[in-house]
């Protein structure tokens, strides 16, 4: 969406009365204005946030200085699994490997019908015949009855303070956890978001995956300085116990329960917070038709909450952000209904600049969005796994723009499932796992690296 808006904006304000070819266009006018209203909103929602993301780590910066030193709350990592059986042994190494003091992990099989219960199974033995101090193994093989109730049945088991969820399909940087945790150490947080990078880059839609997941968390910085962060993935969140048992456990009635989570937290007056040294590797989908239904799931569930928390728009409450109810979320439901007409805009635009002959503002597009890849590139904790996407800034223009269609195919489904009631579920996709990836080369910590309590 942000290319069009680039694009439509920059057609808007550039000035176009100079040349004769102009002048004889000049119906071309009311659309230029049109670009203009319509755009520069969302635009103006972009340049907001870039200029505050500095402000995020000064924040950063200067609250680590208060921080105790000492002293770490306990934790329970929370994975829940539906045919893992490619990568859920890493995810449980990655996890025990972590550089954190004691750590209670719980592994909920939501009823796979692969071979991740016999995987586990190998874990058990092998973690009973070598235990690691400080750590404690939960293996709960469940029937099926999906992701939030796998969770909440998880839930029951636990003894930590500090909840954390970590997808099956993921792998936990040594440092991620203890990064995610320590920004829970004011009681009025109840929620943190890890960085969740796709690292299986070796086909050119998990590449696209990647770039748009370091745009999109990119931007979570400034979401984090209001502590207004609305999408705590499950891939890596992490929740104070507490706020769990009092807003309640897990919704399964809505297909992204993190979503729902963590905008059920921000309606309870908590504060969500973001950690962009929180390093999950995560795998995302390798073939279109999986990516497809993945961006449906997410949107379906997504328009789903926002319907259940609508009370959250334009809310004066003293008790909730003003950033979150008057800026963040109304612009995330205008980006939603101009993602309708991208597709005929985009095709006026391109006429338009076909027929001046001008492809200076195209031009324009092309160096800014490049521009702002190679910062965020820079800017990432992890620059040197992202270094790669450099070599795509000057294209970036286009695979943003083959996310959008993926995400408008994405809108149009759900739009028709929220009008005829359909439910959406849980679709499997053709998993290769992160093992093997630069994941790998970058290295993890070895067991005598994990710390002894």
């Amino acid at each position: 969406m942000v290319v069009t808006a680039l694009y439509g904006v920059t057609l808007g304000v550039f000035y176009l009365g100079a040349t004769r070819s102009y002048q004889e266009i000049e119906s071309w006018t009311p659309i230029r204005l049109a670009m203009l209203v319509l755009f520069a909103p969302l635009l103006a929602k972009y340049a907001f946030q870039l200029v505050c993301v500095p402000f995020y780590t000064v924040r950063e910066a200067y609250l680590a200085r208060q921080r105790p030193g000492a002293g770490k709350p306990r934790i329970t990592v929370i994975v829940p699994a539906w045919n893992e059986e490619v990568g859920i042994v890493r995810t449980v190494e990655s996890i025990l490997e972590a550089d954190y003091a004691e750590i209670q992990l719980i592994v909920a099989n939501d009823g796979s019908t692969d071979g991740t219960d016999a995987r586990m199974k190998q874990c058990l033995r092998a973690f009973a015949a070598d235990p690691i101090r400080g750590r404690t193994l939960t293996y709960l093989p469940l029937e099926n009855g999906g992701k939030a109730r796998a969770l909440n049945r998880a839930l029951r088991h636990a003894t930590g303070d500090i909840i954390v969820t970590i997808d099956a399909d993921s792998i936990v940087a040594p440092d991620a956890i203890a990064a995610i945790v320590r920004r829970l150490d004011d009681p009025a947080v109840g929620a943190v978001a890890g960085n969740v990078i796709v690292a299986n880059g070796r086909k050119p839609i998990a590449l696209i995956q990647q770039l748009e997941y370091l745009y999109g968390f990119f931007f979570k910085r400034c979401d984090s300085l209001f502590d207004s962060v609305y999408i705590i993935g499950g891939a890596a969140a992490a929740y104070r116990r507490e706020v769990l048992d009092e807003v309640g456990g897990f919704d399964p009635k809505i297909i992204t329960e993190d979503i729902e989570m963590s905008m059920r937290i921000l309606a309870h007056g908590y504060k969500t917070r973001y950690a962009a040294d929180g390093v999950v590797y995560t795998e995302g989908p390798s073939e279109f038709k999986g990516l497809c239904n993945q961006r449906l799931r997410w949107k379906f569930g997504r328009l789903r909450t926002f319907l259940r928390h609508r009370k959250l728009f334009f809310n004066r409450s003293r008790a909730q952000s003003p950033y979150l109810c008057f800026f963040l979320l109304p612009m995330a439901l205008y980006a939603e209904a101009l993602l309708l007409a991208e597709g005929l805009m985009f095709t006026i635009f391109t006429l338009y600049t076909v027929h001046t002959s001008d492809y200076l503002p195209f031009i324009t597009v092309i160096l800014l969005l490049a521009a702002v890849i190679c910062m965020q590139v820079l800017c990432d904790p992890q620059s040197r796994f992202h270094r790669s996407l450099i070599l795509l800034a000057p294209v970036s223009w286009a695979l943003l723009l083959f996310i959008d269609v993926v995400e408008l195919q994405a809108l149009m489904r759900s739009l028709k499932r929220l009008s005829t009631r359909e439910k959406v579920q849980w679709q499997e996709w053709k998993r290769a796992g992160v093992i093997g990836s630069r994941v790998e080369v970058d290295g993890f910590p070895q067991r005598k690296n994990v710390p002894a309590t």
